[in-house]
């Protein structure tokens, strides 16, 4: 039986760590691509070297060419200009429109069967693109922005109460930018609720600190930006649509009257498997969040204008 095939366009910090947890984690072979000559395939013998160290059976290539990626069961797009320090990453829109387009069209016409993975800021506006370019079903293009969002969410409320990150269940919805909506409520320590564990104004510094957690990495880094745990994340949702487990994850997916949101990505709950998103998980939400989901998908939906998708 064929292993499955996972291939990675952009062979930068978060694409080329994405192979290396896929690969060294056996979650299947890798395929790197970059426009960028000798950089895919340096990085995948490294890797491949690093095979050999760590005992992982998985394989990793590196090409130029969208021909080397034939065959995908699932293709990760972090392609795409890095935010810098100062910028936001609405201010990336028109550099990586042009891109995440380009990108979509060559990918599709060499594994038409793939589900598309999009990475490349700003996210939820180039998953909808990248899911209009290709022409594929909207269940097999989604976005990694939600669990990341809820991992660094989960990392506030872990140093903030002491407790073991294994204890911390965190939610975080809405688009992947500065009107994420962060669900205290939803999140939990030890099982027990945010809200009745810590003052108001504890919880607002928590949310803040979220919000500006990849800025808070841009800054601390003064060049490029995060790619650990954006790496982690995908990997996270890989194994999900790889392994068909029906694992409900905050994923930027399409809605279309769900939340009362229509023609968007945006990152709610969501099932996820073989096919791409199974589902969508519509959870309880009180006014105020409602409408903070409403609003943060109001800014996509400008984005998307003004992107002229």
């Amino acid at each position: 039986m064929p292993r499955r095939k996972v291939s990675v366009i952009g062979a930068g910090q978060v694409g080329a760590t994405t192979a290396f947890l896929l690969a060294g984690g056996g979650v299947a072979d890798v395929t790197m691509i970059d426009v960028t000559e000798g950089l895919p395939q340096g990085k995948a013998l490294d890797m491949m070297h690093a095979r050999m160290v760590r005992r992982f059976s998985s394989t990793i290539s590196g090409t130029n060419d969208y021909a080397g990626i034939e065959g995908s069961d699932v293709i990760v797009v972090t392609a795409g200009l890095p935010r810098k320090p100062g910028m936001s990453r609405d201010d990336l829109l028109a550099a990586n429109a042009e891109i995440v387009r380009s990108v979509a069209v060559e990918v599709v016409s060499v594994s038409p069967e793939a589900v598309l993975l999009c990475v490349t800021n700003p996210l939820d506006v180039m998953t909808y693109l990248a899911w209009k370019a290709s022409g594929l079903p909207s269940s097999r293009v989604l976005g990694m922005g939600g669990v990341l969002d809820s991992a660094r969410f989960a990392h506030a409320v872990a140093e903030e109460t002491g407790a073991d990150v294994d204890e911390v269940d965190a939610l975080v919805i809405g688009a992947h930018g500065d009107a994420m909506v962060p669900l205290p409520r939803h999140s939990t320590v030890a099982g027990k609720p945010l809200t009745d564990l810590l003052a108001p104004e504890r919880i607002k510094a928590l949310v803040e600190r979220t919000v500006r957690g990849g800025i808070e990495v841009v800054s601390l880094l003064k060049t490029g930006s995060a790619f650990y745990a954006p790496a982690a994340s995908i990997v996270t949702m890989v194994e999900a649509v790889l392994g068909d487990t029906g694992a409900v994850l905050p994923s930027c997916v399409y809605l279309d009257g769900q939340y009362g949101i229509h023609d968007t990505y945006i990152s709610v709950p969501a099932v996820l498997g073989r096919e791409g998103v199974v589902g969508v998980v519509e959870i309880e939400l009180d006014d105020v969040e409602a409408a903070a989901l409403r609003a943060s998908a109001a800014t996509v939906a400008e984005s998307i204008a003004a992107a002229q998708i």
